[in-house]
Formats: C-alpha cells, sequence, structure tokens
C-alpha cells in the first residue's frame, strides 16, 4: 500500500515568493517579454520532469503564473514546498520578479435549498465534473462552482455571488477600493477570512482571505 504524504496547514508554510491560496501554492513571475516567459516555462518544465511533479502553468506576455499543489492529497505536502522553493530559485537566476500580492482566485457560490438536486444539473451545463460537492472544470478553464445550503426559497433572493479569494496583503486594498467605488461592507464579522460586500444595488461578493480558516 502507497502512503500518501502528510498534507500540511496554511500556518506552516512559509514562503516569500508564494502564496497558499485555496488549498494550492500560487505565484506569478514578471517577465521582461513572452520570449522571456517563454524560457522560464521550459525551465520549469525540465524541473519538474526531474521532480516527477508538475505545476499548473499559465503563461502571458507580461507574466507567467504557476499553481502547485497534489491532486492526490487534496492539497499541499513537503513535495510542493520543495517544488516552489526550486521554481523560485530557478526564477531568481534568470531575473524575473515575484508579485504574489497579484495573485487571486474566483469561485462562483450558489446559494441553494437544495444543493444535491441542482448539482448534476450545472455539472452538466459547465461540462465539469462533481468533486467533493463543488463542480469542477477538469481543464481548469472555468472558475469552480460551489453550493452554499441556504433555507431561503423567495423568488426574488440572491441566488449566485462571486468569491474573491487574493493574498492577505491584498484584501484591505480591495475591499477599500469597492468601497470607494460605491461598494458597503456587509458583514465583516468573519473577517480576515471572508468579508461579504455589496455594490450600489444590493448585490454580494465575497472577499476572501487564508487568514482565520486554519
Amino acid at each position: 500500500m502507497v502512503r500518501q504524504p502528510a498534507r500540511l496547514r496554511a500556518h506552516q508554510v512559509d514562503l516569500a515568493d508564494w502564496r497558499w491560496m485555496l488549498g494550492a501554492l500560487r505565484t506569478r513571475f514578471e517577465t521582461r517579454s513572452f520570449g522571456a516567459g517563454a524560457a522560464f516555462v521550459a525551465a520549469v518544465a525540465q524541473l519538474a520532469e526531474v521532480a516527477g511533479h508538475h505545476p499548473d502553468v499559465d503563461l502571458r506576455a507580461g507574466h507567467v503564473q504557476l499553481v502547485v499543489r497534489d491532486h492526490d492529497a487534496g492539497g499541499v505536502t513537503e513535495r510542493e514546498v520543495r517544488l516552489a522553493e526550486r521554481i523560485s530559485a530557478l526564477a531568481s537566476g534568470q531575473g524575473l520578479v515575484a508579485r504574489p500580492e497579484r495573485v487571486q482566485v474566483l469561485e462562483l457560490a450558489l446559494d441553494t435549498p437544495v444543493p444535491d438536486t441542482v448539482r448534476p444539473f450545472w455539472a452538466a451545463v459547465l461540462g465539469g465534473a462533481e468533486t467533493a460537492g463543488d463542480v469542477v472544470d477538469p481543464a481548469g478553464e472555468l472558475p469552480p462552482v460551489w453550493f452554499q445550503t441556504t433555507d431561503s426559497t423567495a423568488p426574488d433572493r440572491q441566488r449566485f455571488h462571486l468569491d474573491v479569494t487574493v493574498p492577505p496583503e491584498a484584501a484591505d486594498r480591495r475591499i477599500a477600493a469597492a468601497i470607494a467605488a460605491g461598494g458597503r461592507v456587509v458583514d465583516d464579522s468573519r473577517a480576515p477570512a471572508f468579508v461579504v460586500l455589496a455594490d450600489p444595488d444590493g448585490n454580494h461578493a465575497c472577499l476572501c482571505t487564508e487568514l482565520g480558516r486554519d
């Protein structure tokens, strides 16, 4: 029987170039050009092949974004931490600047009194897979959808809302910007884990961090 590596908690990981967000290590490295980014990705690929562990990579004209997670363990283990450290060393050697504070993750939340009943419909519409109660795009192109149980059956209730997870150092700035743009704080009793905001029309969204979740 193969023994799964121990899954770590957020407070057990301290990596300057990376942020723990939604059970994964995430970062962004600014690049001088698309070619420089492509060269960095190629070097990361070689590193990953040697390690036998492969991060998710998003290559853009001005940056490269990476996600490191253990899909089997369902989170982050020491193996992911070591790979992240090696990627950071590689980036530093190529003169790339880490900007983990710019990473963010979007989730869609559907408030419903019957999550088990509606989940298969959304999996079919989105071409997704039902995973741990969520609907997830296997290709990673669409944000995951999770289902929040509610007792309300009012026809005019808000059903969908956005959950935006950001690094802790970015949360206050993001909330302040939302308020300056006409929004308001609806509930901050669970801060810094999440703060519920509303736009001028009353539509809700949550600004989330990993702090306060352990």
